[in-house]
């Protein structure tokens, strides 16, 4: 995770570099094998008023 936050840091601007990195080790899908979104979002809009 460190790893490919000093490339980020090194290869992108500041504005562009994410915060966190999280690896996992299966994407949801649905039934056709298209990754959902909205579940990998869920956990990190808890809390919040509204999301994007």
């Amino acid at each position: 995770e460190q790893e490919i936050l000093d490339y980020c840091k090194m290869n992108l601007a500041g504005y562009k570099r994410p915060r966190s990195v999280e690896i996992v080790e299966d994407f949801p899908r649905t039934a056709t094998g298209k990754v959902l979104k909205r579940i990998l979002r869920e956990p990190y809009w808890k809390g919040q008023e509204r999301s994007i």
